[in-house]
């Protein structure tokens, strides 16, 4: 009985020993969550597949859900572009799981309008005004008389709930005419190629498609994000079931890296 026991019982501590397990249990890593975070997560994998041969998956299905994986033990490493919430953590306490945060990089949340548009700089109270439904059209604010098509994110985006956190008021009913999309390029998108549009995106994923809007008369750039002067600055997150080991610590500790580093920096983010 004794020996069988051994049998069943070390395979299973194996695969539930934190944030080693995915890594001891099936010799890959697992990456799950954020859309921002994404593009750290993939170019790190690619980075670290090649260097030590340990395979990295990394899906993008939103902050909340990369929370939800790391609460039922099912990745590596969830990543989220905003903090873990309360009751998040709890979950993941409530079976045996301990969330630990690692900030990987920082991201400037950059309110975006079409490169046609002539607006240059709006204060967050004009922007909140505009998501709540009070300011329709672009006229109101110093802009073409058109009316405003509001872009949003899905609600368990870590974006959308750093957005209303820093920029609109956690407590702003969104207007009913606002347009959901699922993910920074997909809003990207949208802005794009609709000349009344407004949206948001990470830094890491502006380009010329889309103009950049001063926020409280400050830019999204490096420098200002970097020196704390934008309003909207954020930091982004690895979070680990406990305290990492083995291959897991060596892949979230890529950030601190030269080559990290510069990985980070040629995605548009800035390191910490």
């Amino acid at each position: 009985m004794t020996r069988k026991f051994l049998l069943f019982a070390i395979p299973l501590f194996l695969a539930f020993t934190f944030a080693g397990t995915v890594v001891a249990a099936s010799g890959s890593i697992v990456v799950d969550g954020s859309t921002t975070v994404g593009p750290i997560a993939k170019s790190f994998a690619t980075y670290y597949t090649k260097k030590y041969g340990v395979r990295v998956t990394v899906s993008e299905s939103g902050s909340g859900n990369g929370a939800k994986s790391l609460i039922n033990g099912t990745c590596s490493i969830a990543t989220m572009s905003r903090v873990m919430k309360d009751q998040e953590i709890a979950a993941a306490r409530s079976k045996g799981n301990n969330p630990v945060a690692h900030v990987v990089a920082l991201d400037g949340l950059a309110v975006v309008v079409h490169p046609g548009n002539p607006v240059r700089s709006l204060t967050k109270a004009q922007i909140s005004n505009i998501y709540r439904g009070a300011v329709t059209n672009w006229n109101q604010v110093g802009g073409p008389n058109s009316r405003i098509v509001i872009i949003q994110r899905e609600s368990n985006s870590g974006t959308e709930e750093s957005f209303r956190e820093l920029v609109i008021g956690k407590g702003v009913q969104i207007a009913g005419s606002a347009e959901t999309q699922s993910s920074n390029g997909a809003v990207k998108s949208r802005v794009s190629t609709t000349p009344a549009a407004i949206g948001f995106l990470g830094m890491g994923f502006v380009d010329r498609s889309v103009k950049t809007v001063a926020l409280n008369g400050v830019l999204p750039t490096l420098q200002n994000v970097k020196n704390g002067s934008y309003p909207a600055t954020r930091p982004l997150y690895f979070y680990t079931s406990g305290q990492p080991t083995g291959a897991v610590k060596q892949f979230i500790e890529l950030s601190g890296t030269a080559d990290g580093k510069k990985i980070i920096s040629e995605l548009g983010f800035i390191n910490r």
